[in-house]
């Protein structure tokens, strides 16, 4: 059996916590050169690299990340053990819920969705992770993950063993800042013709369908912006470089956040969101306050009828 060196381990959480070796090495009172030796042992144990240079700073690679989060988990856990030993408490959280968030995923959906389990009788920390889509389903597969909440299914190609749930679908409306959502509200959609629009990332379903939708209104707004991150997009919209699209259920909160108003709702456009885990049948009390909620409250419109599809 494999055993891991828990002291190379702690020196790699405190070098990737503060971002340099120097700083590591102070607070750990030791040389750098000491320090780098232990985290070279660390990857040569592990067969991974965890650290790559860019220009003086280092960066996490992919295996990096991973070994940080669990390392993130075991030494806090053993400051508690410690704690506990001696009386002392130390206000740990009763669960946690670890969710990964798509990043095409509008960050006030997210919030929606993973509400309910903060409302929970029993306390919920929730750990948020944003990623792209197949990252996180990588990280499902190796229970990294409690849940992922995305706006697509998993894929028959993916060869993850994971299950799509079904929170609800809703319709996507169009938004703005008040000069442009006065000029295009008029006349909507034709007036969409060369309006300066933002637009999501081409590999998303969403851009898909808004494409679909203005083929068939036959209007060629101007794209003057793409986005494979939705706050990003969202960002860019409130300072008026152009309008963008947002799920209609979150109206009220992307106008009061954004400072922007409707246009108008893309008939016909319709945006999914799934909750993604490796059981079949969802356990995880926080999880499941999130799938009900969501079905219930959240998505009130055509969510029972897009269950039954999904079925």
């Amino acid at each position: 059996m494999d055993w891991l060196n828990y002291h190379h381990l702690l020196y790699f959480w405190v070098v990737a916590r503060e971002g340099s070796v120097t700083r590591a090495s102070e607070q750990l009172h030791l040389s750098q050169p000491t320090v780098s030796a232990q985290i070279r042992e660390l990857e040569n144990a592990l067969g991974q690299k965890l650290f790559t240079r860019v220009g003086r700073s280092l960066i996490l690679t992919d295996a990096g990340r991973m070994v940080y989060r669990y390392a993130d988990e075991i030494f806090p856990l053993g400051r508690e053990l410690m704690d506990a030993v001696k009386g002392i408490p130390s206000g740990r959280a009763a669960a946690r819920l670890v969710a990964g968030v798509a990043d095409v995923v509008p960050k006030l959906i997210a919030y929606e969705l993973l509400k309910p389990a903060l409302e929970l009788p029993e306390k919920i920390r929730v750990v948020c992770r944003e990623d792209k889509p197949d990252r996180l389903l990588a990280e499902l597969s190796v229970h990294s993950l409690d849940v992922v909440i995305s706006d697509a299914p998993v894929a028959p190609t993916v060869k993850v063993r994971a299950f799509s749930h079904l929170l609800g679908e809703c319709s996507v409306s169009l938004f703005g800042v008040k000069p442009l959502a006065t000029k295009y509200r008029r006349n909507f959609p034709h007036s969409l013709d060369r309006a300066p629009i933002l637009m999501p990332g081409e590999n998303t379903m969403l851009r898909r369908a808004m494409e679909h939708f203005f083929s068939t209104a036959q209007v060629q707004p101007e794209i003057v912006g793409e986005f494979d991150d939705n706050a990003l997009l969202s960002v860019f919209g409130a300072a008026s470089v152009g309008v963008f699209a947002a799920p209609t259920v979150i109206q009220e909160q992307v106008c009061r956040q954004f400072r922007v108003e409707l246009i108008g709702e893309l008939k016909g456009v319709r945006e999914r969101f799934y909750a993604l885990s490796v059981e079949r049948k969802v356990k995880h009390p926080a999880v499941a306050a999130v799938v009900e909620s969501a079905r219930t409250t959240l998505f009130t419109a055509g969510t029972r009828e897009a269950v039954s599809e999904a079925k």
